[in-house]
This record gives structure tokens, sequence and C-alpha cells, in this order.
């Protein structure tokens, strides 16, 4: 049985728009509901280009991360999805710009549709 189990939620990312978590801690592990590309204080998807809305996304995570108490650095797992794996080899030089010498294991999915139309969404398993 987990010793600690707490909802994560903070202005620096935005609003769950459903009833979820923006990610859930427990014990040493935070598990983040997937972040697309919206910037939090407008609440607006950013620009439709992919690259920009990776480095949303991950902006956003990152965030997340750390009102849980970590960092993208200790990603463990990574799940991606695209709406087109077109964007695949432009997704990966911003993840690569991300992660640097991290190397989270990862899926990359492609999807019929994502919410407000963004082209990724990203969740994350990391220590703490």
């Amino acid at each position: 049985m987990p010793t600690e189990i707490r909802s994560i939620q903070t202005g620096g990312a935005p609003a769950a728009i459903g009833p979820y978590s923006q990610a859930i801690v427990v014990d040493n592990l935070v598990f983040t509901s997937g972040q697309i590309p919206v910037e939090p204080t407008s609440g607006k998807l950013v620009e439709a280009r992919i690259e920009t809305q990776a480095r949303q996304v991950f902006k956003n995570l990152e965030a997340v991360l750390g009102a849980a108490g970590t960092t993208l650095q200790r990603a463990v797992k990574v799940t991606v999805y695209l709406t087109d794996l077109e964007d695949f080899q432009a997704l990966n030089r911003v993840y690569a710009e991300v992660f640097g010498t991290a190397r989270p294991a990862r899926s990359t999915v492609q999807v019929a549709r994502l919410p407000l139309d963004s082209l990724v969404e990203v969740d994350v398993v990391a220590l703490r």
C-alpha cells in the first residue's frame, strides 16, 4: 500500500479541462496527465507548428513536475501522442533539446485527434 498519494495542481500549467489532476504523486513516483500545447495564462493553444507546440507541452510538463518536486530530467517513461507521424522527426529534435543526455523510455503513437485539435500531447512518469 502506498504511503503517499497526492494530487498536483499548479497555475504554471493549463488547468485540467475535466475531472482529473494535472499529476498524481504516489510515494517517489509522479504520473502526469497528458499535456497539450496550451499557454497557461491565456488558456489558448499556441501556434500550429509542431516545434512550437512540442516546446509548450514540455514547458507545461516541467511546471507540473516542478510542483510535484521533480523535473523532466528524472523522467523514466514518456508517452507522445501525435496526430501525424510525419511530425516524428521534428518532435524528436525538440525532444532531444529538452532531455539532452537523459533518455527515458518512450512510446510514440499516432492518434486520430487530440483536445483543441492540438498536434501533440505528452504524459510522463518521473521519479521524485
